[in-house]
């Protein structure tokens, strides 16, 4: 008992530092402004690219083609360049890998045109160039925890929003032979927009950054001046094609032929290189419209031109929900007008008892002619009837069947008579509980499901408050990491109460079954596809010190907090009493117990919801149909099916808004999470009616 609760305690310190960790690096909209004076640098960060048709990523510094970052200090801000910027857990998993550049930016300076650097790219350097044109990469880089977008306007033109990145180059045909030709842009324009600090910060003239707009082009590396930079940023006429030189010794076909041009690259000298010139161009204008805490709101402008569609799906989601609480309604009323007619012809007022079957009089006296016995009430002061594992085995049946206690005022002469008034699916209501056969599996995925839906839940409610915002980068996975942790507590209560309800008696197993079944498998999943995006040098690859620590927070975090929700979940008597040897022990148990007892915290097995009849040679265990004399519907996997589906066709919609924002288009944000929230809502009474409605249709085909 006492190392039960080190173990427990130890855990506790350990999500506190997490906690505090994550306190830390928290970004709290409002508070966490930066303003700037004029003529104070302002540091850019380059992050990574990617695109919507891989979801392989790559982060920017290390792309062969661009300029290498240079390692100066850069003045009034600390910073070097090439120098990497701390991660948390949620960016790291995300493939962020954010970078010091060499981009000069001044609060209010303008710079028409900037050399950067000329970067020679090899064979290698150029196939990867254009495998990043190709498959239409977009750039993330970071000013003030902005990301860089390009600007759009909607389709009336009324508005303006954003889309995160801009690209990296572009492809189009050739004139003469309708080959893919790349160009890659070499020219971005910095746009920063500002607005005067609000409070004492603007009275002395400071300013805070409310957009940042990038526009790329590509330029020809040809007629530039000794500066390196070209005569007309303005000319795009000449962009900067990705081919090599090309060798015509020996070439008898024209350069124009179709079997001149390669499919990808050019044919040259086999140590042929290509400079690719950069510069860059800064304009600062000033935003009065936009204030410092809606800065954000431009990239949430195109989200609501599908506000309709959501409101449709809402709809269609209240629609199947009404038609399956008609359902639930009919079921309920034929089974009460059952049992009412059944009690109506017996003679006789009556009463109805919780579990739904009609009772006769106090002591089970019979009605009427010919009624029949009727299950007794149970009166003040009576034994509890236990869970579901009061149960005892039949002789040569194979089957398990629930007892009642031994002072119940039915015998067994009466009982049969007693069985015989319950019709209908309700003669299942003795068997129906019987465990599973798989139940050391079945309680441990029960267990690791609430663990999901309880990470589900909280995240959901911090993105409704506006706590998980796009502002602050990677919180959200960072907090569902800390909120799945955090729920291990749940898996570990629930899966145990339901395993001791299927009358098992090895709860420590049980315990590490429920810590290792799931992660497990989710951590393996994880290690095997980091292998693949790690043979691409992808910067979505997790990087080994990662992965330890992920595996230590699983071995020394969630196993612990599992263990002591199923020791907590379990509540076996013997824990406490052959466990407890010293006093400390004692008074932390009786202080749970007291613990349990005000807050009404339910321990141990679930109970028996209806009355149960006990065993008896007139009414032996009904067996279970084979799966080959059971309707479709009632075989396991089209049950399966068909009661997922209902509940799919509910959230699909809003699923694909999801799924959409999450893989397809990476440059915007899913930010409405009202929706979501009230879609769910839905799903949750959908999901409880299916369940109704499945259970009754199963126990009527048995």
């Amino acid at each position: 008992m006492a190392a039960d609760f080190r173990i427990m305690r130890a855990s506790c310190w350990t999500v506190a530092l997490l906690c505090l960790q994550l306190a830390n690096a928290f970004y709290i909209p409002g508070w966490s402004i930066k303003s700037y004076s004029d003529g104070e640098p302002i540091p850019l960060m380059v992050n990574k690219v990617y695109s919507d048709n891989t979801q392989i990523q790559y982060a920017f510094a290390e792309l062969p083609f661009v300029c290498p970052p240079s390692g100066r200090s850069r003045p009034g801000t600390g910073l070097i360049s090439g120098s990497n910027v701390a991660l948390n857990l949620g960016e790291i998993l995300r493939g962020d890998r954010i970078v010091v550049s060499d981009y000069e930016l001044q609060m209010g300076q303008d710079d028409e045109a900037h050399y950067l650097c000329s970067q020679k790219v090899d064979r290698a350097g150029l196939k990867k160039a254009i495998e990043v044109v190709k498959q239409g990469y977009v750039a993330e880089w970071i000013v003030d925890n902005l990301p860089g977008a390009t600007s759009f306007v909607t389709v009336d033109k009324s508005r303006k929003y954003y889309a995160a990145g801009f690209k990296m180059g572009y492809e189009e045909p050739s004139p003469t032979t309708g080959q893919p030709r790349y160009f890659l842009n070499n020219h971005v324009t910095l746009v920063i927009r500002y607005h005067r600090a609000p409070g004492k910060a603007g009275q002395q003239g400071k300013k805070v950054i409310v957009g940042f707009e990038v526009y790329a082009k590509s330029l020809s590396a040809e007629n530039r001046d000794h500066s390196g930079l070209p005569p007309d940023l303005h000319d795009v006429s000449h962009g900067l094609e990705l081919t090599m030189a090309r060798n015509l010794t020996n070439t008898t076909t024209s350069p124009y032929d179709s079997s001149y041009y390669l499919t990808e690259y050019d044919d040259g000298a086999p140590d042929a290189t290509l400079t690719i010139p950069y510069s860059y161009s800064v304009y600062f204008r000033e935003e009065e419209k936009i204030e410092w805490a809606h800065r954000w709101d431009l990239f949430f402008v195109n989200q609501e031109e599908s506000q309709k569609v959501r409101w449709l799906a809402i709809v269609n989601s209240i629609v199947i929900s009404g038609l399956l609480t008609a359902v639930v309604a009919v079921i309920l009323t034929r089974t009460v007008k059952g049992d009412i007619r059944g009690y109506l012809d017996g003679g006789g007022a009556g009463y109805l008892e919780d579990g739904g079957l009609l009772k006769g009089g106090a002591g089970g006296k019979k009605r009427g002619g010919g009624a029949g016995w009727r299950t007794p009430r149970k009166v003040s002061g009576e034994k509890s009837r236990g869970g579901l594992l009061d149960q005892v085995d039949i002789p040569g049946s194979g089957a398990v069947t629930p007892t009642i206690a031994a002072d119940d005022s039915i015998s067994d002469d009466d009982l049969p008579q007693a069985l015989d008034d319950i019709s209908g699916w309700k003669l299942l209501h003795a068997d129906v509980f019987r465990p599973p056969p798989f139940a050391h599996l079945l309680a441990p995925l029960i267990g690791s499901g609430t663990q999901l839906v309880t990470m589900a839940l909280a995240l959901l409610g911090l993105s409704c408050l506006g706590i998980l915002n796009p502002s602050y980068r990677g919180g959200f996975l960072t907090t569902a990491f800390i909120c799945f942790l955090l729920a291990s507590v749940t898996s570990g209560y629930f899966s145990a109460r339901l395993y001791k309800t299927f009358g098992g008696t090895r709860w420590r197993n049980n315990a590490l079954v429920t810590a290792t079944l799931f992660p497990g498998l989710l951590f393996a999943t994880v290690f095997v596809l980091n292998l693949f995006v790690w043979a691409r040098a992808s910067s979505t690859a997790i990087p080994l010190g990662t992965l330890v620590v992920l595996l230590a927070c699983w071995l020394f975090v969630q196993v612990p907090l599992v263990y002591s929700g199923a020791w907590f979940g379990f509540d076996e008597d013997g824990i406490s009493s052959s466990s407890s040897s010293s006093s400390t022990a004692s008074a932390s148990a009786a202080g749970l117990k007291s613990l349990t007892t005000r807050f009404r915290i339910a321990r141990g097995p679930y109970t028996h919801p209806l009355p149960v009849a006990a065993p008896s040679s007139h009414h032996p265990p009904r067996p279970l149909p084979p799966a080959s004399r059971q309707p479709w519907f009632a075989r396991p996997v089209p049950a399966a099916l068909v009661a997922g589906l209902i509940p799919f066709a509910v959230i699909f919609i809003e699923l694909l808004f999801v799924f959409r924002s999450l893989w397809q288009d990476k440059s915007g944000y899913y930010y409405v999470f009202g929706f979501l929230a009230v879609v769910c809502l839905v799903l949750v009474g959908v999901v409880m009616e299916v369940s109704v409605i499945g259970v009754y249709g199963l126990l009527c085909c048995e």
